[in-house]
């Protein structure tokens, strides 16, 4: 197949003066056409035609060759079919071609991918009847005609969501597509037409300056894939930390990627409509490399060299959270709410104000401790691998009900233990909430593990009884005495009546509620995620 671009762009325009030249980050707006079409797999001639010699100047620069078009259809008035029609007739007299197919290819559209105009070709080239091929994109809505007596009229017959509504495509302007055979002067239009539907984000055809201010947004966009792990020993922690910070991301493109353990994490991500995979390669890296992204978070405890260099060689950013692994040496931005770190690199970061919470804990009031204990909150994460939850019901349970106390027992999306809730008929049990600050800021005393929960709960600036589920929880700093909390260390090794010792002195004292209370909130956690995403995006933009 010989195969023509044509890509029109005079020099006088209007809406956006010298719109074609204009730098569109960092490149003139019409080198992005000539490179879609250079790339493309067809190999066409590439042919930018202007009556400026300006335009004709950068054009060669990035590799196009030039039609000089005749002034006369470079007015305003001026459509394209003259002057893509006379543009063929003189370059493939030039080249000593016959064309089978010309392309117009608009240089207003500068986020056009090659692999769409391919696809489009691919399209023509297996359907000999199609005569022209027009990208257009969906533009299904409700709309409306205006009426001769001036009022209006809907163009449905029914008040329908889009998805049912009749289909409605628009032009982009993108590219045309055209048979030579029914090319004329007056038309690129042949009878037998198809559309070649684009991604709203290709589609858009610079009008207006809002035009290339989207445009703008668009291609700075990076592509962010978070690695995460989430699994019954692990707990569901490393997710919620990864929804937060996409939540504070949403102006990049961002996909999640789970190990093949992770089948919890993959429930709980997909219930907040992100986009997420599961690993499908023998080494996760293998996925993470062929994403093809800008920057990979990973949370995902400890990391390896041999990952991250693989991840680094590809040219892909690295921001790692948690990780206590060899790998954090080499990865581009650390950060360690939970962990000490005995040396802290350059690009390391640590400690309780690098802590990100969920947007809820930002919308209550200051806490306001009470003389009397009236609430307890047991709450020990996503999956509770110990059912501590069984353990501190049994401890307390009696005392609460015999001192009029009210306990809110929460259970996470991966709770596996089968409790006897007849038992403990007094208690009010709550699966898999979306409101845990909710709990957390009604309790006067709350029971706990040691992971990022401590943090939610300092927040919050509830006095707390923290039991750890594993060792590496044994090494969470935070959890201390300094930091007003009461740490009776791993679980598994807690006697009931150590439990019921801790509980009945906070029940007790509420001096030492308020000091621990006072404790909790010097340490400023609620600034830490603004300071985090400051962090990241310093490091997609590769800024030192």
């Amino acid at each position: 197949m010989n195969i023509l671009v044509i890509i029109p762009a005079r020099g006088g325009s209007k809406g956006i003066p010298r719109k074609n030249l204009r730098p569109l980050r960092g490149k003139p707006l019409i080198s992005y056409s000539i490179q879609t079409a250079l790339g493309s797999a067809y190999k066409p001639d590439v042919y930018v035609s202007t009556d400026d010699d300006e335009i004709a100047f950068i054009a060669k620069k990035f590799q196009a060759k030039i039609h000089k078009r005749n002034p006369d259809l470079a007015k305003d008035a001026t459509t394209l079919d003259p002057v893509i029609y006379y543009a063929w007739q003189e370059i493939a007299a030039i080249e000593n071609k016959q064309y089978d197919y010309v392309i117009t290819l608009q240089p207003t559209s500068p986020l056009l991918v090659t692999s769409s105009l391919d696809k489009a070709i691919q399209k023509a080239i297996d359907n000999s009847q199609i005569e022209t091929i027009i990208a257009a994109v969906n533009d299904t809505h409700l709309t409306w005609r205006k009426e001769k007596n001036g009022f209006f009229l809907p163009n449905y017959k029914a008040r329908l969501n889009r998805q049912q509504l009749p289909q409605v495509y628009k032009e982009t302007g993108s590219f045309f597509i055209s048979r030579t055979d029914i090319i004329r002067e007056n038309s690129r239009i042949g009878k037998e037409v198809d559309l070649y539907i684009l991604p709203e984000e290709q589609a858009i055809d610079i009008d207006s300056f809002q035009d290339w201010s989207v445009c703008e947004y668009l291609l700075s966009r990076k592509r962010i894939v978070f690695s995460v792990s989430g699994y019954p020993e692990i707990g569901l922690g490393h997710v919620y930390n990864c929804l937060i910070l996409a939540s504070e991301l949403v102006d990049h493109e961002l996909i999640f990627l789970v190990d093949e353990k992770s089948e919890l994490a993959f429930n709980k991500i997909s219930a907040y409509n992100y986009k997420v995979l599961k690993q499908q390669a023998e080494n996760l890296v293998d996925d993470v490399i062929g994403l093809k992204p800008d920057a990979v978070i990973n949370d995902r405890l400890d990391t390896s060299i041999s990952y991250i260099r693989k991840i680094n060689k590809a040219g892909i950013l690295t921001i790692n959270f948690e990780d206590l692994g060899a790998g954090a040496l080499e990865a581009d931005l650390v950060i360690n709410a939970i962990y000490p770190e005995q040396t802290s690199p350059e690009n390391h970061y640590f400690g309780p104000q690098y802590f990100c919470a969920r947007e809820e804990f930002y919308l209550h009031e200051e806490k306001t401790l009470s003389d009397k204990v009236e609430r307890v909150l047991i709450s020990f994460g996503g999956t509770d691998p110990n059912n501590y939850t069984q353990k501190v019901l049994n401890a307390i349970y009696d005392k609460c009900i015999t001192s009029d106390i009210q306990i809110d027992v929460v259970l996470g999306l991966g709770y596996q233990h089968k409790i006897e809730e007849r038992e403990y008929n007094k208690a009010i049990f709550h699966y898999n909430v979306n409101n845990i600050s909710d709990f957390m800021f009604a309790a006067d005393i709350a029971f706990s593990s040691a992971g990022r929960t401590v943090y939610e709960l300092a927040l919050a600036g509830t006095p707390s009884i923290i039991m750890a589920q594993n060792e590496r929880e044994l090494t969470h700093f935070f959890a201390s005495e300094e930091n007003g909390f009461i740490n009776l260390g791993l679980g598994i090794e807690v006697e009931q009546a150590n439990l019921v010792a801790a509980f009945e002195n906070l029940l007790e004292h509420s001096a030492i509620r308020i000091s621990m209370h006072e404790k909790m909130k010097k340490n400023r956690i609620e600034k830490g995620r603004s300071l985090v995403i400051k962090l990241i995006r310093k490091t997609l933009n590769k800024e030192t």
